[in-house]
């Protein structure tokens, strides 16, 4: 069975259990691919990469609802009425 793989950089099972630190750095700070029998079992994130993908969800929820309220109707208010 076929699988895409979504990094630019594999790597097997037993290289992880050898050497993870290793592993991480060999990927430069982005996502490794973990393979095990040639297939993608899961990717190794750094925690920088992972703290971005973090932000990028939260600003496409924030995004989301924003869109959602850009037809409300405004309300005017003062300063002075807070």
């Amino acid at each position: 069975m076929a699988s895409n793989i979504l990094t630019d950089i594999a790597a097997s099972i037993s290289e992880l259990k050898a050497n993870p630190m290793k592993v991480v750095a060999s990927g430069e700070g982005l996502p490794i691919a973990v393979l095990n029998r040639n297939e993608p079992a899961f990717y190794c994130v750094p925690a920088r990469a992972y703290e971005a993908m973090m932000e990028l969800i939260e600003d496409m929820e924030l995004l989301d609802l924003v869109k959602e309220r850009a037809d409300e109707e405004s309300v005017k208010v003062s300063l002075d009425d807070l």
